[in-house]
């Protein structure tokens, strides 16, 4: 789930007179997959923001969303928001049970943001708030985002996290970076049926993060490194997955879950590009190696495959950066390394259709005001 795929900052869509916060997307570098059996992985928040905005309206009795492109809206009255909140965590008690799908826990999109700001009322005492009510103040809350959909690039974690960081303001009750991250990853399970680490440490630290079952980290790349400031680095949108993220890491588990040697091979490729990065040196070998075992387990569609090798043609490496799809032609978006900038810009020539640009590492996590 996220919000409208319109620029940050777009004027029209936030108030002036509305508080704000913001938090980044994330691109997974190395791991995806291999990290539900217990291999590393490496990501980086990028810098494209979704904005999360609250404007108190008086009189009102409710909370009013205003999400643009993603739903006309939906009133939520002040009184009925605990109940919202228990019906969704019996909503996912069924999914559990097998007695719903995923896709059927959140009923309108703004749902995931209402509970997540439900989720903090109910952790914080909030001033002001009278008998019944969860929330300190009626009004609008709303946001946009310049996030793709559905696309691997942590629209759902980014909007829990600016979601979170707003009112933690708004009340004077700041939760520490790690209160966050283990706050991202319950209200996201609504969205996927599980909180990923990789995506709320993202999203929540910024920068660059290693992840490995508990334990995250920063990855000693140096600040000079062309990976922060997108030189050789780029992301390419190749389309909206057919499949959701729940539906492939399904499908490799059945097919490749027992896999041990497999899941090493994964392990020993992030640590090569880790280290390829750390020391400055060329991580092509290691990408391709990467791309080479996410085709192995079946996520990289045909058309995805193509759009690789053409890169790898020019003297490149690409690979997927999220779940990919076990159907369709889209594979979501890709990491592409082409340090020939002259090379990269012909190769996107040749592809009109699809969204790319640089790849620019954003330096910290969700924190209030708009993006700097």
């Amino acid at each position: 789930m996220t919000v409208a795929t319109a620029p940050h900052g777009a004027a029209d869509a936030l108030p002036e007179d509305a508080s704000r916060a913001h938090a980044p997307g994330k691109i997974i570098l190395s791991g995806e997959h291999a990290v539900v059996y217990g291999a590393p992985a490496l990501a980086v928040a990028v810098a494209i923001y979704t904005e999360v905005w609250f404007r108190p309206i008086h009189p009102s009795d409710g909370l009013k969303t205003v999400f643009a492109q993603v739903s006309q809206g939906a009133f939520y009255p002040l009184s009925a928001l605990n109940h919202f909140k228990q019906s969704l965590d019996h909503r996912f008690e069924s999914f559990l049970r097998g007695e719903l799908k995923v896709q059927q826990i959140l009923q309108r999109p703004d749902d995931l943001i209402v509970y997540t700001l439900m989720s903090l009322a109910q952790r914080l005492p909030m001033p002001g708030k009278s008998p019944g009510h969860c929330l300190p103040v009626p009004g609008q809350l709303g946001g946009t985002s310049a996030l793709p959909v559905g696309a691997g690039m942590g629209s759902s974690a980014s909007i829990i996290a600016a979601t979170m960081v707003l009112y933690e303001t708004l009340l004077d009750r700041l939760h520490s970076t790690e209160e966050r991250f283990e706050w991202v990853r319950f209200c996201e399970r609504l969205q996927h049926g599980k909180g990923g680490a990789i995506d709320a440490a993202a999203v929540t630290h910024g920068g660059a993060i290693r992840v490995q079952g508990d334990s995250r980290f920063a990855p000693a790349i140096p600040p000079g490194h062309g990976l922060w400031h997108g030189e050789g680095w780029y992301w390419v949108l190749h389309g909206k997955p057919a499949s959701s993220t729940g539906e492939c890491v399904a499908a490799v588990r059945e097919a490749h879950g027992t896999d041990q040697a497999l899941w090493h091979g994964f392990e020993a490729c992030t640590d090569a590009f880790q280290t390829a990065l750390e020391t400055d040196s060329s991580p092509v070998s290691s990408l391709r190696e990467n791309h080479r075992l996410l085709t192995h387990i079946g996520v990289v569609p045909e058309a995805a495959a193509r759009f690789v090798d053409e890169v790898e043609q020019a003297g490149g490496a690409a690979k997927i950066c999220g779940a990919g799809s076990i159907r369709g032609e889209s594979g979501g978006v890709i990491l592409v390394h082409l340090p020939d900038a002259p090379r990269m810009d012909r190769l996107m020539a040749a592809h009109p259709d699809l969204r790319w640009a640089p790849l620019h590492v954003a330096p910290t996590g969700a924190a209030f005001g708009p993006p700097q």
